[in-house]
């Protein structure tokens, strides 16, 4: 090989070092992103299930005071003499079902104890007493009862149940704590006046 091809050959293998070494030097690897605090999930939690003492007396009697309100309606389906009653009764055992569930929930997330039975009689509370008749006496006395009767005398109990109902959540508005637990308390307060409302309607009307 010439002196001149050997120095062509030398120069163009220097500019091709020079080259990759530069590419190397500018090639700085991308920088780690950087971590990202820590999520407090924690807290997020015990804040979502923060509770009191009123907010576990709400769903238990709630609970208890709903199952009321399900015997009865059952009942009303069976045996209502009008489309209305029946169709209220309907609607009230469709809204009280799932709410029960719900508190239900609740009362397993705060390791809170279930009411073991609906133990309406033995309860010291004013929403249980229904024109002075406990839940035990108004089912006894719906049982006896047929047609337009039946109809006035489960109208005039459910009216005080949905009293006691709306008392009860009121109380809890003003005491209790959890969020989903009072907003469910103004849920049942509104709608249950509503209903209210709706009965004394058809009380009139019978």
């Amino acid at each position: 090989m010439s002196t001149t091809r050997r120095r062509l050959a030398a120069t163009t293998a220097a500019l091709a070092l020079v080259a990759t070494l530069a590419a190397c030097s500018t090639d700085e690897p991308a920088a780690a992103p950087s971590a990202a605090p820590e999520s407090s999930s924690t807290d997020v939690a015990e804040e979502a299930t923060e509770h009191n003492a009123a907010d576990v007396e709400f769903a238990q009697m709630m609970i208890v005071h709903h199952e009321g309100a399900l015997e009865m309606a059952e009942l009303a389906v069976e045996r209502a003499s009008t489309e209305e009653v029946r169709a209220l009764a309907e609607r009230i055992a469709a809204a009280q079902g799932p709410e029960i569930e719900l508190m239900s929930g609740w009362l397993e997330e705060w390791d809170e104890e279930l009411p073991a039975e609906a133990q309406h009689g033995g309860m010291d509370h004013g929403g249980m007493d229904m024109d002075g008749m406990d839940q035990e006496a108004a089912m006894a006395t719906l049982a006896e009862l047929e047609g337009v009767e039946f109809d006035r005398t489960f109208l005039e109990l459910m009216v005080a149940h949905h009293r006691g109902a709306m008392e009860m959540a009121q109380t809890h508005i003003g005491e209790g704590e959890d969020p989903d637990a009072l907003a469910l308390a103004r849920t049942i307060r509104d709608d249950q006046n509503t209903e209210v409302t709706e009965m004394e309607s058809m009380l009139r009307d019978l």
